[in-house]
């Protein structure tokens, strides 16, 4: 598996991604952001397997297929995204996917959104 920077005619597979966790990003700004190489997508055998999209040091969205859960590659992914961020990464996120950043060496704080969390790449 490879991950990489998304180029911008890789949108379909890398919306189909996002679609699939159900995560509300709009097309037209991955699409900016890919050409800004701020989306990373984890690649094998030409498929596009999980995709991370950041706004500045923040990941915006974060998914991986349903099927390749569990294997490793939110974690690759992050992992590429803190080091193109300097590692001053952060993210804001649901409860139901503290796990998932509490396993990757994220602070975890309360926002005052019930439910929302705050969290930073240490």
């Amino acid at each position: 598996m490879e991950i990489r920077p998304a180029d911008p005619s890789e949108l379909p597979p890398v919306m189909n991604v996002l679609d699939g966790a159900s995560l509300a990003v709009d097309a037209d700004t991955v699409r900016e952001r890919s050409r800004a190489d701020a989306v990373w997508i984890a690649v094998a055998d030409d498929r596009c397997l999980g995709a991370c999209v950041l706004d500045g040091q923040e990941i915006d969205a974060i998914a991986v297929r349903r099927r390749r859960r569990g294997q490793g590659i939110g974690t690759r992914l992050v992992e590429h995204a803190a080091a193109a961020t300097a590692g001053d990464l952060r993210a804001e996120f649901h409860r139901r996917v503290r796990p998932f950043y509490g396993s990757l060496k994220f602070t975890i704080e309360p926002t005052d959104e019930p439910d929302r969390f705050r969290g930073r790449y240490e």
